[in-house]
């Protein structure tokens, strides 16, 4: 279990660790010069019941908040400091209102210096205290009264706390590991160290890891040795303070900054943008406005950025609202984790909240569908919200993407009833059934109404089709769409042509007649059929009328269009085969020149037949060759011929 103290400056926080823990605090020069806590103090101590507890004494000066708050993630019982001979005081309702942002699961009420007061001002200052816990999650806080000089409550304390830490072992299986370095520093002989608070997952010696910085860099570092709780282990678990021996290419102690993340990789995920659902302290000096400049802090990390709030243009002191966070620098939070933002000067906290998603978008981000997704991210956990995020979601929901976002790893991930995992070509995808039973019916609906707007087409190709009738879709959950709409038969294809089961193009009673005229002028001129204005011509009849009758044939597969006006039955491209067939011999092939000899077209002809072929799959160019590809089944029927 770790424990914090918070509370203001010199109500003997140090002390009353030291009287617990028999461990003298002050441990810098600095430190025991100034008599105040500068930088995080830690201690650990067995209480007597085996168990090593971690303690973190957290800066109380308002010049060292920043410290405070980069000890205080991870914490799971909070000791409130409050000297009986001072009562409330500035820093003792900033950090009380810094836990609570902070959503410290627990707090205890520790009155000290009760050596130097009566009974009734002891109590008056325990009354004055719960009149500022009323208002707060805490109101219920046990409340202990001590003397760090005489001893007195200093063993109620330290059985409570050990009876506390029985209690509240943490458990978050199925989570990757993951820790915000608050210190750094080099270990003759052993190299380059950190420490914080393992806030999820575990690791073990051996083991390799990202350590991730505000630029958004990173690099894999192995994990040589560990100390959990102040004690050689070698394993580490969320939950626990851990100093972790690393191991890196040129990796440097001092090039590690408080606020770097230590995580497994699969968690990797840099953002510069935090959606959060943002609460203002009531006695926050004014309404903070949108884009308003503040400081950020998450977990060790420190970083400045701007509010960009989500529904109104500024929230009044006690409302909340959600907001999107825009860094100035890289962080790696996942969903519940939680934020503290400090005004532009860092001299007084405004607020903070939970994050609700890890790496908010850049655009269309007060939408409405991206408020209610939001909203539905507030309301709980991924289970709570999963259904809420799919019915907002026409393109579904990557399940490594929510893995990732909140924490669970695939052996603990389980998808709720009524999804759908549907697997595209950027990976699975998670659809709610009713989410993607609408896109199977947009889609045959579509491609029904195209039918009737274009019924002389035998129908569109796949892309025509997506931007026609679900633009909306991306290209790869399209084609997961469209392919199982194509195994059940209910969209069939003709060539690269979509059509419904029951469309088919016919021709009019004037089309089959024309038809019958120039259909003789076609396969009479074998492999030179007549262009499209010598067939108008022939027949005494408009060139456009000649040439959508053209096209419409070939689009039924019945006349192959080598370029625009220029149109073969199937006779004469087998006719050509043939002939590419002799050319190419027993070395399988052959040039222009040759194909250009054995048939006596023009050279430009031959080219655009050539072209053609090799469309069709009956060549390959190889610079100025050509070989057949006998696979090809035009190839295999001509020969069969």
């Amino acid at each position: 279990m770790i424990i914090a103290t918070a509370g203001h400056i010199d109500h003997g926080k140090t002390a009353l660790l030291a009287a617990l823990t028999g461990q003298a605090g002050d441990h810098r020069r600095e430190e025991q010069s100034r008599g105040i806590t500068i930088d995080l103090g830690y201690r650990y101590a067995s209480l007597g019941d085996g168990d090593t507890l971690g303690f973190i004494d957290v800066p109380c000066h308002e010049r060292f908040v920043h410290n405070m708050l980069a000890g205080a993630g991870g914490v799971d019982l909070a000791l409130l400091v409050v000297a009986a001979d001072d009562g409330v005081m500035p820093q003792t309702r900033e950090h009380l209102a810094i836990l609570a942002l902070l959503g410290i699961p627990r707090l205890w009420l520790v009155l000290t210096k009760c050596d130097r007061v009566d009974a009734a001002q002891q109590a008056a200052a325990e009354a004055d205290i719960r009149n500022l816990l009323a208002t707060t999650t805490y109101r219920n806080a046990p409340g202990f009264r001590v003397s760090s000089i005489t001893g007195e409550g200093v063993d109620e304390l330290r059985q409570a706390l050990v009876a506390e830490a029985g209690q509240s072992a943490r458990s978050n299986p199925g989570t990757w590991f993951r820790l915000s370095v608050d210190r750094a520093f080099s270990i003759s002989g052993a190299g380059t160290v950190v420490t914080g608070t393992a806030l999820a997952g575990r690791i073990a010696v051996g083991d390799s890891l990202l350590l991730a910085r505000a630029s958004g860099e990173h690099q894999t570092v192995r994990v040589r040795g560990l100390h959990a709780q102040n004690q050689v282990a070698e394993q580490a678990r969320g939950g626990q303070r851990v100093a972790i021996n690393l191991a890196g290419d040129r990796l440097k102690a001092e090039q590690i900054e408080r606020g770097s993340w230590l995580l497994q990789p699969e968690l990797l995920n840099p953002s510069r943008r935090l959606d959060i659902q943002l609460s203002l302290l009531p006695d926050a000096p004014k309404a903070l406005a949108h884009w308003s400049p503040v400081h950020i802090h998450l977990g060790a990390q420190h970083l400045t950025g701007r509010v960009a709030l989500l529904e109104q243009q500024s929230l009044s002191p006690g409302q909340t609202g959600l907001a999107q966070l825009v860094m100035n620098g890289h962080c790696q939070a996942v969903w519940g984790d939680r934020v503290v933002i400090r005004d532009q000067s860092a001299r007084q906290t405004l607020g903070g909240g939970p994050v609700l998603d890890p790496a908010g978008p850049t655009r269309q981000r007060r939408s409405e569908a991206r408020l209610a997704q939001l909203r539905a991210l507030a309301s709980g956990g991924l289970d709570n919200a999963l259904p809420s995020l799919l019915a907002q979601a026409d393109n579904g929901l990557a399940p490594d993407t929510l893995q990732r976002q909140f924490n669970q790893s695939p052996e603990h991930w389980h998808s709720p009833s009524g999804t759908l995992e549907k697997a595209t070509a950027r990976g699975p995808r998670l659809f709610s059934e009713a989410i993607w039973q609408n896109h199977q019916a947009a889609l045959t609906d579509a491609l029904s109404r195209f039918h009737q707007e274009h019924p002389d087409e035998p129908g569109p190709d796949r892309s025509r089709l997506r931007r026609y009738g679900v633009p909306y879709l991306e290209p790869a959950v399209f084609a997961a769409l469209l392919d199982e709409a194509l195994a059940d038969k209910q969209i069939l294809t003709s060539g690269p042509w979509l059509h419904r089961p029951d469309h088919q193009v016919r021709l009019s009673d004037e089309e089959e007649a024309l038809k019958a005229r120039l259909w003789p002028h076609l396969e009479h001129g074998g492999i030179n059929p007549p262009w499209v204005r010598d067939l108008a011509r022939l027949e005494d009849v408009g060139e456009d009328q000649v040439r959508a009758l053209l096209r419409k044939l070939a689009r039924l597969g019945q006349l192959h269009q080598v370029v625009r006006d220029l149109f073969y039955p199937e006779s004469g491209i087998e006719q050509l085969v043939r002939q590419v067939l002799v050319l190419s011999g027993d070395d399988n092939q052959f040039e222009v020149i040759d194909f250009r000899d054995a048939v006596g077209l023009g050279r430009k002809r031959c080219v655009q037949l050539l072209e053609y072929l090799d469309r069709l799959g009956v060549t390959r160019r190889f610079g100025n060759q050509r070989r057949i590809r006998h696979e090809s089944s035009m190839v295999s029927r001509v020969k069969t011929d």
